[in-house]
């Protein structure tokens, strides 16, 4: 494809005309008072300084509004980033040091180009592996050990970020007998007007309100004299380049952790934007979208933001106030760039309990109970996975999670591939109806024939199933006597060096108990496949499971390899 066909389907904020854009516009200025509260949140998560996260909304997401395929996914840091970032950057460099922001701005960068090598080769699909059941219990256990930083820091208990989950949640109980009674206060009254405002009238930014109001208070009372701890000074000015001055080695340390970044940030941004697009009927491009990711993450690099996922707390509000476009990522973008150029010292007295209150709410959905539940009552092994992967993301730490998370997932496709579903078929009475499963135990589709369905590709790990299964079918006694065994092949497109091995014995065994071996439904791009371990395949084969009964069960005897073409 020549560069100007590429550019042809390229284009920037689809969606928007002259009738949305005051909608989009207005979508805009909500997500602005939603997101600067939370990206400083998100920051202090990640042991990062305040401006980082307001940094991330500039560069970052003006760079993936304009590239992305997506009409609505909104790109931030989000809390399952920042815990990872934290994580992994704990055992390298003392948090808040310029060592440790240094290597945050790296693994931006690392990440950046990760995402971009991705999309150049096309690998969206990667993020596939990441089911549902092992999403949730990975990003779950992540919200969890945020939840208990951000209680310490709504009860002004001092816990030690780079702790374990397990010795923070000790520090969290021991502090108790000195926690702050009006950092109490502060965060019980945000998390009700939170939790009560959404209810009343979710499109209100709520989280804004409380950091105003109750930043007001505590300048008016001088509640920060009185134990509750402020953001304090916040450097103004606009994002800086920079290129962070770390050795050959310290790089080559940030790549896995960048990488785990990198695959969860994919999965769960590419699986948002599939279901929106699906949900408003317009086109998206996933590889398009990896490249989105990477300038942006690049961008964060280069200005002194950190990693940038999908936010999809953030799509969901601004998809329900009606947006349809990446505007709002723009008018977010040049707010928060007016609020670091002008407006920083009205950060200074934001109180920390309110920080805590709005990040802690805000990850309470990504728990995921619910959705354990729900997938508890579909499949227990399913819950299991998502058990196992929630429990190692919170005790065993992040990047130990996702490895676990991808140890499983190939588990998961492995067991299921092992054992697909293998089909003894019946006759029905609908002319021209699909043949439908015979009952358990039952091994004759028609007299002296059985119809045997594989629903797989035949590969190592399933081809001692597909021979057990024949074997007990032409072994089975009837009357008369079974004389072709016809297999439907529709389902099955490729035949790997071990199974053909497997096949062609078990095609040899069969020819032993004086049974013929017939195909139908076979593929056109199977055929040179099943030729490689049948070189007679095309003379035995039907283009229909019927019109394999008629011609076979018609027949008296067993016909010769060579008899004419049967071909439907």
């Amino acid at each position: 494809m020549s560069l100007r066909q590429r550019l042809s389907g390229f284009r920037v904020l689809p969606g928007l005309t002259r009738k949305n854009w005051w909608i989009e516009a207005l979508s805009g200025v909500t997500l602005l008072a939603i997101a600067v509260p939370l990206n400083i949140g998100y920051a202090q998560i990640a042991g990062l300084p305040p401006t980082a996260g307001l940094y991330a909304l500039i560069a970052p997401g003006i760079l993936f509004a304009l590239f992305a395929s997506t009409r609505q996914l909104v790109a931030s840091p989000d809390a399952a980033a920042a815990a990872l970032v934290a994580s992994s950057l704990a055992g390298f460099a003392t948090v808040g040091s310029k060592q440790y922001i240094a290597m945050a701005l790296a693994q931006a960068l690392i990440g950046g180009l990760l995402f971009v090598i991705c999309a150049v080769l096309k690998l969206g699909f990667l993020a596939n592996f990441l089911s549902e059941p092992i999403l949730v219990g990975f990003v779950g256990g992540l919200a969890l050990d945020i939840l208990v930083s951000q209680l310490a820091k709504m009860l002004g208990v001092h816990v030690d970020s780079g702790a374990e989950f397990i010795e923070r949640v000790g520090q969290l109980f021991a502090g108790l007998g000195s926690l702050s009674i009006w950092s109490l206060v502060i965060s019980a009254c945000s998390v009700v007007v939170l939790l009560v405002g959404r209810r009343l009238a979710s499109v209100v930014p709520w989280a804004l309100i409380v950091l105003i109001v109750s930043t007001i208070v505590v300048v008016l009372t001088g509640l920060d004299k009185h134990g509750v701890a402020v953001l304090g000074a916040v450097p103004a000015g606009l994002p800086a380049l920079t290129w962070p001055s770390l050795s050959l080695l310290q790089w080559a340390q940030l790549i896995p952790s960048a990488a785990a970044l990198t695959m969860v940030a994919m999965a769960e941004g590419l699986l948002v934007s599939r279901s929106y697009a699906r949900r408003r009927n317009y086109p998206d491009n996933p590889n398009r979208d990896l490249l989105a990711f990477g300038v942006s993450n690049l961008a964060a690099g280069f200005t002194g933001g950190f990693t940038v996922g999908s936010s999809t707390s953030r799509t969901a509000a601004v998809d329900q106030i009606g947006s349809r476009t990446q505007l709002p990522s723009l008018v977010t973008a040049v707010g928060t760039l007016a609020l670091v150029v002008f407006g920083t010292a009205l950060l200074a007295d934001i109180p920390s309990p309110a920080i805590g209150a709005i990040v802690g709410v805000a990850v309470l959905p990504l728990l995921g109970f619910r959705k354990l539940y729900e997938i508890a009552k579909r499949s227990r092994f399913e819950f299991a996975v998502g058990a196992v992967c929630f429990l190692g993301s919170l005790l065993l730490g992040p990047l130990i999670g996702i490895l676990l998370a991808f140890v499983l997932s190939l588990i998961n496709l492995a067991l299921r591939a092992s054992r697909p579903a293998v089909d003894f078929l019946s006759v029905n009475d609908v002319p021209g109806g699909s043949l439908l499963p015979l009952e358990a135990g039952d091994f004759t589709t028609a007299p002296g024939v059985v119809i045997i369905r594989f629903a797989a590709p035949l590969f190592f790990a399933n081809a001692s199933v597909f021979e057990e299964s024949v074997r007990k079918a032409v072994s089975a006694d009837r009357t008369p006597r079974l004389r072709y065994v016809v297999l439907d092949c529709e389902a099955m497109t490729d035949i790997d060096v071990t199974a053909a091995g497997t096949f062609r014995d078990l095609r040899d065994w069969i020819a032993l108990q004086d049974v013929a071996l017939r195909y139908s439904r076979v593929r056109p791009d199977f055929v040179p496949i099943l030729k490689s371990v049948d070189p007679q395949c095309e003379q035995r084969t039907f283009g229909t499971n019927r019109l394999a009964l008629e011609a076979l069960t018609a027949r008296g005897s067993v016909p010769d390899a060579a008899e004419s073409d049967v071909r439907g």
